[in-house]
């Protein structure tokens, strides 16, 4: 952090550019005048435009020991206001595109501490790289090591916590995104719990699994009946933050299959080679829970992250096969992949016999979220109130949610003659179907009536298939992290 260019030793320079209604716009940066005068003439020239995820390089300030100067676009602007996500998204694209350098200096527009901690934030997410497992890293640039923030609000009040912020966030969603990366081959039930508990070192957090005998002694017909195709057992984790001043209880599910095959209702060989992110919703509540523990917020947060893996075997479970769910209600399984679902009634079931005040579950759901929202808009669905809770703290943590509804006629599609329900029904709207059917096992609160719930069906943004954009690389996402703590936040700054 610094307030000077002059006292910055970086190999580049990063100054935004954005898009105004006449051509591209120099934004405010600590270049002097007569050199930013000359740079903001000479943009048409350059061929910048100011666009989102644009970065380019120029020859830097020799006075200013500056090697290179880069233009990063932040989209469209109107009156030099840029917004947080907009901030956000520049640095974390400057910095991803800029792996090579070791040191670089960003001189991004921030009049307010929240700005600070978005250009900190995006940073630390474009800098994310993942380990991955090649046997040689030559050919691969590094990622940026160091990150200078240029800003006049340098000595302002309340900066150190929000960068603190800011680096916890990026931290729990860039393990997420790890989680999510990782093999099936090397990511199943029981190496998922081993990586839960490294995680958890060093926090004031209880983590309690139950292996397949467990499971199967206890009555998760949910869980079993997904992960008893595999040669690797499932499990059920528990993580419980419990500080002593806590102001409210929550309480989080998370989806967990480490490879979806799709069991005897197998997919297409191309529908199964992303399948490995099946699991990015336990992994996001995971992460989001150890987050908050680490911020030290004053509530009472418990994740469930519901683990197996759906695999074809003569011990899957089969179309038409009956599995009663943790709790007792009864469900007929006509598709052996519609299995989220399954694992998600067992944790929601378990979530809902300690009757926290809220819960959101978080998961891969179902690909018709794709197709009613894309790859980068997640779906909620739930009680009116939380959705709406869920919105805006996604709109305030900078990711796309979109509120869906539970339409009641979609209920008797998930009838069944045989079990209490189905796990399939109405295709059309097959999105809030599997809604509708985690609706059924949602319990009763301590005053009797339903708990507040939602769901965040995060299916196509929980893994980017395409190119890098923004702070955002290719594979996982770490999608619905920030989401959630910021749900969290914003429930205690309700109740303070």
């Amino acid at each position: 952090m610094a307030a000077d260019l002059k006292k910055v030793d970086a190999q580049a320079l990063v100054i935004g550019v954005g898009r105004g209604s006449e051509g591209p716009v120099l934004l405010d940066n600590p270049l002097p005048a007569k050199a930013a005068n000359a740079l903001a003439a000479s943009l048409d020239i350059l061929g910048v435009s100011g666009a989102a995820d644009e970065v380019r390089r120029i020859p830097g300030i020799a006075d200013y020991g500056v090697e290179v100067l880069v233009l990063a676009g932040v989209g469209k602007v109107a009156d030099n206001q840029i917004t947080e996500e907009a901030l956000r998204r520049a640095a974390g694209s400057a910095i991803r595109q800029l792996a090579g350098l070791s040191t670089v200096a960003l001189a991004l527009p921030t009049t307010t501490v929240a700005q600070v901690a978005a250009v900190a934030e995006g940073a630390a997410l474009g800098a994310y790289q993942y380990d991955s497992h090649h046997s040689s890293t030559e050919g691969r640039k590094a990622a940026v090591e160091t990150v200078t923030i240029i800003t006049p609000m340098a000595a302002a009040a309340g900066l150190p916590e929000a960068l603190e912020r800011a680096t916890v966030l990026a931290s729990a969603v860039n393990a997420t995104r790890t989680l999510v990366n990782e093999p099936p081959s090397h990511l199943y039930p029981e190496t998922f719990a081993d990586a839960a508990k490294e995680l958890a070192k060093g926090l004031p957090v209880k983590i309690t699994v139950l292996d397949e005998k467990k499971l199967e002694k206890d009555g998760y017909g949910g869980i079993m009946g997904v992960g008893k195709g595999s040669s690797r057992p499932p499990r059920l984790v528990k993580v419980e933050y419990a500080p002593a001043k806590a102001k409210v209880k929550l309480a989080l599910v998370g989806k967990g299959i480490t490879f979806d095959s799709g069991g005897i209702s197998i997919k297409p060989g191309a529908g199964m080679v992303t399948m490995k992110c099946d699991m990015a919703g336990a992994a996001a509540v995971l992460n989001a829970l150890l987050a908050v523990a680490r911020l030290g917020l004053p509530v009472k947060l418990t994740a469930w992250l519901c683990l197996a893996e759906n695999m074809p075997s003569s011990t899957a479970t089969r179309p038409s096969d009956v599995l009663t769910i943790f709790g007792g209600k009864t469900v007929e399984v006509l598709n052996t992949d519609a299995e989220g679902r399954l694992v998600m009634a067992d944790g929601l079931v378990a979530a809902s016999l300690e009757q926290p005040d809220a819960i959101l579950d978080v998961a891969t759901l179902t690909g018709a979220q794709m197709v009613a929202l894309g790859t980068r808009t997640s779906g909620v669905m739930g009680d009116d109130g939380v959705s709406a809770a869920v919105k805006a703290a996604a709109d305030r943590a900078g990711e796309l949610f979109w509120p869906m509804p539970l339409p009641e006629e979609l209920r008797p599609s998930l009838d069944s003659p045989v079990a209490d329900l189905a796990n399939i029904g109405e295709r059309m709207g097959g999105m809030m179907t599997a809604a509708v059917f985690l609706a059924e096992f949602i319990g009763k609160g301590k005053d009797g009536s339903t708990i507040p719930w939602a769901h965040l069906d995060i299916a196509g943004p929980a893994f980017n298939e395409g190119a890098a954009y923004g702070y955002t690389p290719k594979q996982g996402t770490g999608v619905a992290v920030r989401t959630v703590v910021a749900y969290v936040e914003d429930v205690l700054s309700r109740t303070s």
